[in-house]
């Protein structure tokens, strides 16, 4: 790990950001607002709350960070180097404008390509799930506490979530089906929050396929720093992207990649 970063500094900025994220998301959520559609088929949308944390984020990184790097779903990358800030200031924009508190503002933090530090803000709740090297950590007001996974190693009695099974329609549903009829619980509508709660001990699996870097960098740190462990599903690591398993432990997640392998 390098020593020149300071990861009390990095926290803080992690914090501070998602403050400032929130002061352009809550005003917006459950009102009546504009929703742009990203998509010419189909539909991935996009309000200003997405676009406005985002630019506040941005801000607050750039002044503490000037020479690293910030990539953004909402505005793209800018500068490059060791250090990169992966942001997605509004992961679940479907349960926002659907005035479901599931979504939240990820902000992670990358060295040389790996997620080592994290923010998960669900500020309508008043939840941070925070991590960073040697520490994944819950906070809700003046109390704090750590995060642990279950521990779970049994697929048979696992908790799976995803955000939707139809993510996996086509080559993949095979692969919903096996996770699906292998774990004992399934539930869906999630997004980020899916992956905080099994960083917590709330659920033993989550599976997505097709996520985007913003979508998972923040993710990774919180779920390993608890405890857990997280990969794609060839194995390789998820910072930055791809079709992604989370697990509570290592050998639940060797389980699950087994058999979504074995799966054609």
């Amino acid at each position: 790990m390098p020593t020149t970063i300071d990861f009390a500094q990095v926290e803080h900025v992690l914090l501070a950001a998602a403050h400032a994220a929130a002061e352009r998301t809550l005003p917006l959520f459950r009102t009546p607002l504009a929703i742009d559609n990203k998509l010419d088929a189909g539909f991935d949308p996009v309000t200003e709350a997405d676009r406005g944390a985002e630019s506040a984020i941005r801000a607050v990184i750039a002044e503490a960070f000037p020479d690293h790097a910030i990539i953004g779903e909402e505005w793209g990358t800018t500068g490059e180097g060791r250090y990169s800030w992966i942001i997605d200031p509004v992961d679940g924009t479907r349960a926002f404008i659907s005035g479901a508190p599931v979504w939240g503002t990820l902000i992670g933090f990358a060295v040389d390509g790996i997620a080592v530090a994290g923010l998960m803000s669900q500020p309508f709740v008043g939840e941070d799930f925070l991590a960073s090297p040697g520490r994944s950590t819950y906070r809700r007001g003046a109390s704090m506490q750590a995060n642990r996974t279950s521990g779970q190693t049994d697929l048979a009695a696992a908790r799976v979530f995803t955000t939707t099974p139809n993510l996996f329609r086509g080559e993949h549903w095979g692969k919903w089906e096996a996770i699906e009829a292998a774990t004992r619980l399934q539930r869906f509508g999630m997004d980020c929050y899916g992956y905080a709660l099994l960083a917590a001990g709330h659920a033993d699996l989550v599976i997505e396929p097709a996520l985007n870097t913003y979508d998972i960098a923040a993710l990774v740190p919180i779920i390993r720093e608890a405890g857990g462990a997280i990969a794609c599903w060839d194995g390789s690591e998820p910072t930055g992207g791809g079709n992604v398993v989370a697990a509570a432990s290592r050998e639940l997640l060797d389980k699950a990649l087994e058999l979504i392998g074995s799966v054609r």
